[in-house]
């Protein structure tokens, strides 16, 4: 039975490391959002940290800021959902059949 436990808590602790690994690599891997046909873009890393946004001049409107508005938030948004997406992919290996609530 300990043989066992021991056995188990070397699998769990390589686990844990294999993750934190994967972890410190999403964060230099980048991800972009863009809203309106590229006109602006955002472009995060892994841990959802904002790396970079792009707006293209032709669609600054003094007269319609609310416009530029709505597209970086658009861009932000869909960037973000990439983030998600590539956490799910990169981490999903270690919480596969594991419903811990709260984990990710």
């Amino acid at each position: 039975m300990m043989r066992n436990m021991g056995q188990m808590m070397k699998q769990v602790k390589k686990m844990q490391q294999e993750m934190a690994k994967a972890q410190q690599e999403l964060e230099k891997k980048e991800v972009v959002g863009s809203a309106g046909g590229g006109v602006v873009k955002i472009t995060m890393n892994g841990q959802k940290k904002l790396l970079k946004v792009e707006i293209d001049p032709d669609v600054v409107d003094p007269d319609d800021v609310e416009m530029l508005q709505d597209l970086i938030t658009a861009a932000f948004n869909e960037a973000l959902k990439n983030v998600d997406e590539l956490v799910s992919k990169d981490l999903g290996r270690f919480t596969s059949g594991l419903n811990i609530p709260g984990l990710f």
